[in-house]
Protein backbone atom coordinates (compact mmCIF):
# COMPACT_ATOMS: atom_id res chain seq x y z
CA UNK A 1 0.00 0.00 0.00
CA UNK A 2 1.42 3.34 -1.05
CA UNK A 3 0.83 6.18 1.42
CA UNK A 4 1.21 9.91 0.77
CA UNK A 5 1.76 11.73 4.08
CA UNK A 6 1.51 15.53 4.29
CA UNK A 7 2.20 17.97 7.13
CA UNK A 8 2.67 21.61 8.07
CA UNK A 9 3.16 23.31 4.71
CA UNK A 10 1.07 23.45 1.54
CA UNK A 11 2.78 22.01 -1.52
CA UNK A 12 -0.31 22.20 -3.70
CA UNK A 13 1.49 23.35 -6.85
CA UNK A 14 3.49 20.14 -6.74
CA UNK A 15 1.07 17.55 -5.37
CA UNK A 16 -1.94 18.76 -7.35
CA UNK A 17 0.05 19.14 -10.57
CA UNK A 18 -1.21 17.02 -13.43
CA UNK A 19 0.63 15.14 -16.12
CA UNK A 20 -1.62 13.74 -18.83
CA UNK A 21 -4.54 14.16 -16.43
CA UNK A 22 -2.97 11.96 -13.74
CA UNK A 23 -1.96 12.84 -10.15
CA UNK A 24 1.64 13.97 -9.73
CA UNK A 25 2.48 11.00 -7.50
CA UNK A 26 1.09 7.87 -9.14
CA UNK A 27 -0.58 4.88 -7.51
CA UNK A 28 -1.30 6.45 -4.11
CA UNK A 29 -3.66 4.24 -2.08
CA UNK A 30 -4.07 6.39 1.05
CA UNK A 31 -3.35 9.96 2.18
CA UNK A 32 -2.42 10.82 5.77
CA UNK A 33 -2.51 14.38 7.14
CA UNK A 34 -0.19 14.97 10.11
CA UNK A 35 -1.54 18.39 11.06
CA UNK A 36 -1.24 22.16 10.52
CA UNK A 37 -2.78 22.09 7.04
CA UNK A 38 -5.76 24.12 5.76
CA UNK A 39 -8.95 22.07 5.40
CA UNK A 40 -9.26 23.19 1.77
CA UNK A 41 -5.88 21.68 0.98
CA UNK A 42 -6.84 18.33 2.47
CA UNK A 43 -10.17 18.43 0.62
CA UNK A 44 -8.38 19.12 -2.67
CA UNK A 45 -5.90 16.29 -2.15
CA UNK A 46 -8.72 13.90 -1.31
CA UNK A 47 -10.57 14.86 -4.50
CA UNK A 48 -7.45 14.95 -6.68
CA UNK A 49 -6.18 11.50 -5.76
CA UNK A 50 -9.63 9.97 -5.15
CA UNK A 51 -8.44 7.84 -2.21
CA UNK A 52 -9.30 7.90 1.52
CA UNK A 53 -7.69 10.66 3.56
CA UNK A 54 -7.28 10.38 7.34
CA UNK A 55 -5.83 13.22 9.41
CA UNK A 56 -4.93 14.57 12.84
CA UNK A 57 -4.97 18.22 13.90
CA UNK A 58 -1.94 20.35 14.64
CA UNK A 59 -1.53 23.22 17.07
CA UNK A 60 -2.26 25.76 14.31
CA UNK A 61 -5.43 24.07 13.03
CA UNK A 62 -8.11 26.49 14.23
CA UNK A 63 -10.73 26.27 11.45
CA UNK A 64 -11.37 22.55 11.20
CA UNK A 65 -14.29 22.48 13.65
CA UNK A 66 -16.19 25.09 11.64
CA UNK A 67 -15.17 23.83 8.20
CA UNK A 68 -13.72 20.30 8.29
CA UNK A 69 -12.08 18.98 5.12
CA UNK A 70 -14.64 17.49 2.76
CA UNK A 71 -14.57 13.71 2.42
CA UNK A 72 -11.78 13.29 4.98
CA UNK A 73 -11.86 11.54 8.35
CA UNK A 74 -10.39 12.77 11.62
CA UNK A 75 -8.25 10.09 13.26
CA UNK A 76 -7.90 11.63 16.70
CA UNK A 77 -8.43 8.93 19.36
CA UNK A 78 -10.07 6.52 16.93
CA UNK A 79 -8.90 3.27 15.38
CA UNK A 80 -9.50 2.61 11.71
CA UNK A 81 -8.63 -0.55 9.80
CA UNK A 82 -7.77 0.18 6.19
CA UNK A 83 -6.80 -2.71 3.89
CA UNK A 84 -5.90 -4.71 6.98
CA UNK A 85 -3.72 -1.91 8.42
CA UNK A 86 -4.69 -0.81 11.95
CA UNK A 87 -4.34 2.98 12.21
CA UNK A 88 -4.83 5.38 15.10
CA UNK A 89 -3.84 8.97 15.77
CA UNK A 90 -3.52 11.77 18.30
CA UNK A 91 -3.91 15.45 17.48
CA UNK A 92 -2.00 18.34 18.97
CA UNK A 93 1.31 19.47 20.38
CA UNK A 94 2.77 20.03 23.82
CA UNK A 95 1.16 22.87 25.79
CA UNK A 96 3.10 26.12 25.44
CA UNK A 97 0.69 29.11 25.41
CA UNK A 98 -2.80 27.74 26.01
CA UNK A 99 -3.94 27.68 22.38
CA UNK A 100 -6.10 25.08 20.68
CA UNK A 101 -4.86 21.51 20.32
CA UNK A 102 -2.17 21.91 22.97
CA UNK A 103 -1.84 19.33 25.75
CA UNK A 104 0.28 18.69 28.79
CA UNK A 105 2.07 15.38 29.08
CA UNK A 106 -0.56 14.26 31.60
CA UNK A 107 -3.45 15.22 29.32
CA UNK A 108 -2.03 13.27 26.39
CA UNK A 109 -1.37 10.28 28.63
CA UNK A 110 -5.00 10.44 29.75
CA UNK A 111 -6.22 10.40 26.15
CA UNK A 112 -4.22 7.26 25.48
CA UNK A 113 -5.38 5.58 28.70
CA UNK A 114 -9.02 6.09 27.70
CA UNK A 115 -8.34 4.04 24.57
CA UNK A 116 -6.84 1.03 26.37
CA UNK A 117 -9.75 -1.31 25.70
CA UNK A 118 -9.90 -0.46 22.00
CA UNK A 119 -6.14 -0.90 21.71
CA UNK A 120 -6.21 -4.19 23.64
CA UNK A 121 -9.00 -5.51 21.43
CA UNK A 122 -7.05 -4.63 18.27
CA UNK A 123 -3.99 -6.53 19.58
CA UNK A 124 -1.65 -3.81 18.43
CA UNK A 125 -1.38 -0.93 15.97
CA UNK A 126 0.38 -0.88 12.61
CA UNK A 127 0.41 2.86 11.92
CA UNK A 128 0.39 5.65 14.53
CA UNK A 129 -0.31 9.19 13.26
CA UNK A 130 0.55 12.20 15.43
CA UNK A 131 1.28 15.86 14.97
CA UNK A 132 4.06 16.09 17.54
CA UNK A 133 6.88 13.53 17.64
CA UNK A 134 7.92 11.42 20.63
CA UNK A 135 10.18 13.18 23.14
CA UNK A 136 13.87 13.14 22.16
CA UNK A 137 13.09 11.66 18.74
CA UNK A 138 12.99 14.16 15.87
CA UNK A 139 11.83 16.90 18.31
CA UNK A 140 13.36 20.19 19.53
CA UNK A 141 14.04 21.82 22.89
CA UNK A 142 11.81 24.91 22.74
CA UNK A 143 8.52 24.49 24.69
CA UNK A 144 6.38 24.35 21.54
CA UNK A 145 8.35 21.66 19.74
CA UNK A 146 9.14 19.20 22.49
CA UNK A 147 7.65 15.79 21.85
CA UNK A 148 5.57 13.61 24.17
CA UNK A 149 7.19 11.06 26.48
CA UNK A 150 3.97 9.06 26.39
CA UNK A 151 4.40 8.39 22.67
CA UNK A 152 7.59 6.49 23.51
CA UNK A 153 5.61 4.39 25.99
CA UNK A 154 2.93 3.82 23.34
CA UNK A 155 5.56 2.53 20.93
CA UNK A 156 7.02 0.16 23.51
CA UNK A 157 3.62 -1.22 24.49
CA UNK A 158 1.72 -1.40 21.19
CA UNK A 159 4.64 -1.76 18.76
CA UNK A 160 3.40 0.11 15.68
CA UNK A 161 5.43 -0.49 12.56
CA UNK A 162 5.44 3.24 11.82
CA UNK A 163 4.80 6.56 13.53
CA UNK A 164 4.19 9.43 11.10
CA UNK A 165 4.35 12.98 12.46
CA UNK A 166 4.74 16.61 11.46
CA UNK A 167 5.32 19.73 13.61
CA UNK A 168 9.11 19.85 13.17
CA UNK A 169 9.86 22.04 10.15
CA UNK A 170 12.96 20.60 8.53
CA UNK A 171 13.97 20.61 4.88
CA UNK A 172 15.48 17.24 4.03
CA UNK A 173 17.97 17.11 1.17
CA UNK A 174 18.66 13.52 2.20
CA UNK A 175 15.26 11.86 2.60
CA UNK A 176 16.71 9.07 4.74
CA UNK A 177 17.27 11.64 7.51
CA UNK A 178 13.51 11.88 8.02
CA UNK A 179 13.44 8.45 9.66
CA UNK A 180 14.55 7.38 13.13
CA UNK A 181 14.06 3.87 14.47
CA UNK A 182 13.02 3.34 18.09
CA UNK A 183 12.24 -0.11 19.46
CA UNK A 184 11.68 -1.42 15.89
CA UNK A 185 9.20 1.40 15.04
CA UNK A 186 10.15 3.67 12.15
CA UNK A 187 9.41 7.29 13.17
CA UNK A 188 9.13 9.58 10.14
CA UNK A 189 8.99 13.38 10.01
CA UNK A 190 6.52 14.03 7.16
CA UNK A 191 7.05 17.82 6.92
CA UNK A 192 5.91 18.93 3.45
CA UNK A 193 5.17 15.52 2.01
CA UNK A 194 6.59 12.04 2.08
CA UNK A 195 5.64 8.74 0.43
CA UNK A 196 6.14 5.28 1.84
CA UNK A 197 4.97 1.80 1.02
CA UNK A 198 3.84 -0.68 3.65
CA UNK A 199 2.54 -4.20 3.26
CA UNK A 200 -1.23 -4.52 3.56
CA UNK A 201 -3.16 -7.71 4.17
Amino acid sequence: MKILAVADTVTAKLLEKTADGLPYIPDVDLIIGCGDLPPEYLSNLRARYDVPLYYVLGNHDIRHDASPPIGCRLLDRTIITHSGIRITGFSGSRWYNGGLNQYTEQEMAGKIRKMWFQLWRQKGIDLLITHAPPRYINDAEDPCHRGFHVFRKFITRYKPGYLLHGHIHTLFEDQSLRTTTFDATKIINCYGYYTLEIQSS
